[in-house]
Parts: structure tokens; sequence; C-alpha cells
């Protein structure tokens, strides 16, 4: 038993000599616990310039704001109220020029002061969210219709609506009631089952795209999803390669499948000569549908009155080499 606790005891001792030896060839260990409470001390001391009124009693949830990455006093990147509002001597002081406490120089809500310039508020954001999916905010519709950052987000509050699934859409619907009312129609995206949010097609911090689209185009931002329809195809349908939109309306329609207008209606859009001419239009559809045939023609009893995807079901496209018509 001694013999066991002797050679336990020198391993003990090499492995400290070891480290020790480690130690001194690579210097001293650094502090890593030091430069964090330091920085989590100076934002708390210039915080509690603020918090020493704006505390639990203010009916906004001022403190609330600790529970979110702006709060992490761990963090050097983190910043305090002042970073965001300014020093705001003027507010903490008084100002003789001004009846009763003065504003602080940025104001992001609605309150007791008039809110700041939508371009203030904006650089104060942009100072540090800059660059990555806010690259084409400048220019975007948001930033030229005077939407800043605070009206979507929720800064002091632990839950921002606009970045939780469940409840991005309310955020988004408050100003864009026209797709609100699209997503009640009868064929949807199932934005209202929370499979689909309006941040999985666009960008709402600006894009390059139309419509603050997350992709370039209107086809590259649907076959994200629908990737069997972006082909290639031996046989293609000019629209369909186009725009995914000539067709289709994205947040909502009475006619399923999310279709602008109803077959063959829809199709008779583009094919407007009769079914079976020599038009060089090709084969519309308008002419047998409204019943105006040419004189001696022989209507095609299966094709009277039916929709067009009867026999055309490939609208997308097809690789068949007997699909030039798109029939399979």
């Amino acid at each position: 038993m001694n013999a066991i606790r002797r050679a336990l005891l020198a391993c003990a001792l090499l492995g400290a000599v070891g480290a020790a030896a480690a130690q001194t060839a690579s210097g001293p260990l650094p502090d890593l616990g030091g430069g964090h409470r330091a920085t989590a001390q100076k934002g708390l001391k210039r915080d509690a310039v603020c918090t020493r009124c704006h505390d639990e009693m203010d009916p906004k949830p001022i403190l609330a704001i600790y529970q979110t990455k702006h709060g992490a006093r761990g963090d050097a990147r983190t910043p305090d109220c002042q970073t965001c509002h300014g020093e705001s001597m003027k507010h903490l002081k008084g100002d003789p020029n001004v009846k009763g406490r003065a504003a602080p120089d940025v104001v992001f809500g609605k309150g007791a002061f008039k809110v700041s310039d939508d371009k203030l508020r904006e650089e104060v954001c942009l100072a540090c969210h800059k660059g990555t999916a806010r690259t084409h905010w400048d220019g975007g519709q948001h930033a030229t219709n005077g939407v800043a950052c605070n009206n979507c987000h929720r800064i002091h509050s632990a839950h921002d609506r606009v970045r939780d699934r469940k409840t991005q859409t309310e955020v988004c619907f408050g100003c864009h009631k026209e797709q609100r009312a699209d997503t009640h129609k009868i064929s949807t995206h199932p934005i209202d089952a929370g499979k689909v949010v309006c941040s999985d097609c666009h960008n709402p911090h600006g894009s390059a795209g139309p419509k603050l689209l997350k992709k370039n185009t209107v086809n590259e931002t649907c076959w994200q999803c629908h990737a069997e329809k972006r082909g290639p195809f031996l046989w293609e349908h000019q629209p369909v390669n186009e725009a995914c939109t000539n067709c289709h309306t994205p947040h909502g329609s009475n006619i399923t499948p999310l279709l602008k207008s109803r077959p063959p209606f829809l199709c008779d859009e583009c094919h407007d000569g009769p079914h079976n001419s020599r038009t060089p239009y090709g084969t519309g559809a308008a002419g047998i549908q409204g019943g105006l045939l040419p004189a001696g023609a022989n209507p095609n009893s299966n094709a009277v009155g039916r929709a067009c995807m009867n026999c055309h079901v490939m609208v997308h496209g097809s690789n068949s080499p007997a699909g030039a018509y798109l029939h399979r």
C-alpha cells in the first residue's frame, strides 16, 4: 500500500513540475476574468447615471434590457445607455432654456419627449449593426419611407417580437395591411401556421433585388423552397422563366394554387389566338373557349369548356422529347 502511495505521489510531482516548466516557457497564463470584470464595472457605472431614475418603477420596462444581448455586461462590445441615447448632459443637469427636464440627445420611443429624427436613430444603430444583412439599408424601401430600427425592434425587452417566428408577421402586418388580408384567402403559403414568415423571402434591411427580396430575382427567391420548378428544362415556358409572379401571387389568392386568375382566363392573357389557328401566337386558347372558331372548324369536344392544364400539364417546363407543347 505504501509503495502505491509513493508511486502516485511521484506522478503528481512530475505533473506539477511539467506544468510549471510549460508555464515558464510560454509566459504566465492570462487572467481571462479580469478584463471582462473591468468592462462590466465600467458599463454598469455609466448605466447607473440613468438607472438611478429609470428603475423598475419606470412605466416602461427599462431594466429588461439586461435580459438581452444589449445588457450582457461581460461582453466588451455591449453598449451602455449613453452609447445609444447620447451623453445627454442637458437631460441630466438641466437646461435653463427648456421648461422642465430637457430631452435626451437621442429619443427612440414615444413618451414625454419628441422622438428623434429617423436618420439620427438609424445612425446610432448602424454604428454597431453594419454590414452583412444591412448592407443595402440606405436607399431601401424602409429607409426611404421613414421606418427606423425601433419601429420594428424592441430593445428594452427580453422578447423582440420581430425576431421571433411566432410573432414576426404581426409586426410586419402592422403596416402591410393588404398582405395581411391576402393571407386569409383560400390559397396561401402556411404563414398563419408559422411555417413561412416574411423574412424567409424578404430582407427588411434592404436588398439588391425587387420588393426587398432576399435574392436578386423573384425566381431565385421562390426556388429556395420550390427547387423542382427550377429546371433546366428541355422545353421551357417563357413566363415561368421571367417571373413566378406572372401567374402566382405569393401572399394569397382565392384561386388555387396561389394563381392570379382562373385557367383558362389566366392562359388567355398570353395565348389570345384561336386554339388550332395558324396565328403567329401559336396555340392560343381564347377562341375555342369563347366559341370563336374559324369558319369550317370542328371544335374538339374534349377541349371545349375545359382548363388548359387538362392537356398541358407540365406548365413549368418539360423534359420529355415529346413535350414541346408541355403535354408531358
